[in-house]
């Protein structure tokens, strides 16, 4: 495969594990490596499925062990991006999707260029994002302002990326989604 890596970014409610977690499902060409985390699971949320929930300081045991090839903290809790998961997906000749934020993109930008395409989840605006947020965790998350300068932070960035996708309506925000995944995978 040409394309052996796409990375999904967004503000936190912007979409990101909505968008990956259907294309997964949907085509088998594509595997999601599940990240780790610092962070509390959310209601509806089991470790190995859209994250693996571990302690800080078993985290920061695997960052000196260099278990993973990006991580950062976001939002006062550790992410990070396990190597094995990687190597598994690519060992079936299949090319690897994963939801990061922007500092993750960033690191694979550096690390693994070659192969890689970035897709940018935009929200149709700060309050639309601010309702999701809430929609999603159930309450207002202690955090929320801190999420939403992050995003305006992140927002800023989606030039960055190989396309940006406003994700105001999921269903016809997802196909066009799925038309630059189709596109990149059938390069080969």
């Amino acid at each position: 495969m040409k394309i052996k890596t796409i990375i999904v970014s967004a503000p936190s409610g912007a979409g990101k594990s909505s968008f990956v977690n259907r294309i997964c499902a949907e085509d088998p060409r594509l595997v999601d490596v599940i990240t780790y985390t610092t962070r509390p699971m959310r209601r509806g949320e089991n470790t190995g499925e859209s994250y693996h929930f571990t302690s800080r300081e078993d985290f920061l045991i695997k960052i000196k062990n260099q278990f993973f090839v990006e991580w950062a903290e976001v939002h006062r809790y550790l992410y990070g991006t396990p190597w094995d998961q990687i190597h598994q997906a690519w060992s079936r000749n299949c090319a690897v999707i994963m939801d990061l934020d922007i500092q993750g993109a960033q690191s694979f930008r550096e690390k693994l260029p070659e192969g890689l395409k970035t897709i940018f989840i935009v929200p149709p605006s700060i309050s639309e994002l601010r309702r999701r947020i809430i929609a999603r965790d159930g309450n207002e998350p202690l955090n929320l302002e801190l999420r939403l300068e992050n995003a305006r932070i992140e927002l800023e960035q989606a030039s960055q990326f190989d396309v940006q996708i406003v994700n105001d309506d999921f269903e016809s925000s997802y196909q066009e989604f799925k038309k630059y995944i189709d596109l990149w995978l059938s390069e080969d």
